[in-house]
């Protein structure tokens, strides 16, 4: 059997990256209007609490482009009701990822009250063998969830403090409000993978003319933020929105039904990869035979990243990474003992089901009857059996354990949720960490694993890497949920290598 670098030398760069930057440039063009992980916002106090009217209702088709290629369309309706509205919205891509033609179809239907506040939902997402869907219910201080993937189901319920809005109403829901430049509103967006809120803002640009089917429309062009990554949507004088762009060349455009549903190319998108990878000044010769890496981050904001701590190291824009030695590794501490930030992350989690028995079962069988005592080596054996069993490919999907154990393929994402939901079962605590990683000139998008050994410890499913190499720059840890974090950096972000 060929080692894993043989297996790299064999594929073009950047080939396992590819199917996180596809999923990352879905999640930057939706995240204010349709990303699954980011489906709700409260309404700020400059909302007046009233109904909102629409006359008739709305049916609008929407093109969506990366740069000049239309890759899908976008179709949404909301109707009303004898009381409130209910609202149907549908999201198809497809995607090449490096000669792979790749679907996403995202449906959600919702019953709203009156203010377009959200009464129930059901969502759904399905990409090739992939589907991950919820169903909610907002019932007084709680917003019950109901999540499936890959037929296991968990409930969730969260705390909510006000109404609650899904982000497609968004618009719809500044309706009947005098837009005024320098206005700005603000937004607690929940989060269900997170089970948290974070703050969005939309601030009036003002108002301009711009070119939609080849004629000139009057629009207000709103600027919308969210965890540091910028917008922009303009939207007609009947509140309906025109355009919505993001990062990456995402767009979406009005358009008529027929040019919507018509076909558009298997060649549809540009190499998402190469779009958002991140070139340095040289080049490194050999990644995993360093101890030390020395960058600096520069062209973005790092407030929000987890660039300090463990590992690595991050001081007036300059970043160290020190790989770990494991000749010196602790005992691993019995499970009553160990510290609270350990035993959190030895739980399952909606997409880490740690404790469903197919993930029990396997990692039965993988460490055997008498498993070994050290952590070290129960998590070589894991890893190992991912590198044999999981086909490293580009994916457009939820990433989740046991998605990617049915499937038996994944890129990134899926090894490192996998590796945390076998680890978490043979009881090492594990999390998911995401930045940037080094691979033949360029720093891609990457995700992977905190193990705790004793002590915390980086590793790469993926690469087969325990440690990982020190070219792997975490700007996120935890779980797959704070990769959203990253969204604010992409294609702004320098690196310099320095030593």
């Amino acid at each position: 059997m060929l080692n894993f670098e043989a297996m790299i030398a064999r594929r073009m760069k950047g080939f396992w990256m590819i199917g996180l930057m596809a999923g990352a440039a879905f999640m930057v063009l939706f995240l204010i209007r349709t990303d699954a992980l980011q489906r709700f916002f409260s309404a700020s106090r400059s909302l007046p609490d009233r109904a909102v009217q629409t006359g008739a209702g709305r049916d609008s088709w929407m093109s969506i482009f990366q740069n000049q290629r239309r890759i899908g369309f976008a179709h949404r309706r909301l109707l009303p009701k004898a009381v409130g509205y209910e609202l149907e919205e549908k999201v198809v891509m497809r995607i090449n990822t490096m000669g792979m033609v790749q679907s996403i179809a995202l449906r959600t239907r919702a019953d709203l009250l009156s203010d377009l506040s959200l009464d129930r939902f059901e969502f759904d997402l399905r990409s090739g063998g992939f589907r991950f869907s919820a169903q909610g219910e907002a019932s007084g201080e709680v917003l019950r969830i109901l999540t499936e993937t890959a037929g296991h189901r968990r409930s969730i319920d969260v705390p909510i403090r006000e109404r609650i809005y899904l982000a497609a109403t968004l618009v719809d829901r500044l309706q009947g409000e005098i837009l005024a430049p320098g206005d700005r509103y603000t937004f607690e967006v929940f989060d269900p993978a997170a089970m948290a809120p974070t703050t969005a803002t939309a601030e009036i640009i003002g108002r301009e003319s711009i070119q939609v089917g080849g004629e000139s429309v009057p629009a207000t062009r709103i600027s919308m933020s969210l965890r540091g990554m910028t917008q922009t949507a303009w939207v007609g004088e009947n509140g309906e929105l025109l355009r919505e762009r993001g990062l990456l060349g995402m767009r979406l455009e009005r358009t008529s039904p027929a040019e919507a549903l018509s076909e558009f190319g298997a060649e549809a998108s540009d190499d998402l990869a190469a779009a958002a990878a991140v070139t340095p000044n040289r080049s490194i010769l050999d990644p995993q035979k360093l101890d030390v890496l020395r960058v600096r981050i520069g062209g973005a904001q790092t407030d929000r990243l987890q660039l300090n701590g463990g590992r690595q190291s991050f001081s007036d824009g300059v970043l160290t990474v020190r790989r770990e030695h494991l000749a010196a590794l602790p005992p691993m501490p019995p499970p009553e003992t160990l510290q609270p930030l350990e035993q959190v992350f030895l739980k399952p989690e909606p997409l880490i089901q740690s404790d469903h028995e197919r993930i029990r079962s396997l990692v039965r069988s993988i460490l055997g009857d008498r498993p070994p005592a050290a952590s070290l080596a129960r998590a070589r054996l894991l890893m190992d059996w991912i590198r044999r069993n999981i086909e490293p490919r580009p994916v457009l999907s939820m990433p989740d354990a046991l998605s990617t154990l049915d499937n038996r393929m994944g890129d990134c994402n899926e090894h490192a949720m996998l590796f945390a939901a076998m680890a978490r079962a043979a009881g090492i605590p594990a999390r998911v960490e995401a930045g940037l990683v080094y691979l033949q000139g360029k720093f891609y998008y990457h995700a992977w694993n905190l193990l705790f050994l004793g002590r915390w410890v980086t590793a790469d499913a993926l690469f087969g890497q325990l440690p990982a190499d020190a070219t792997h720059l975490r700007m996120a840890t935890g779980s797959v949920h704070q990769q959203v974090d990253l969204v604010g950096v992409i294609g702004a972000i320098t690196v310099e290598i320095l030593d």
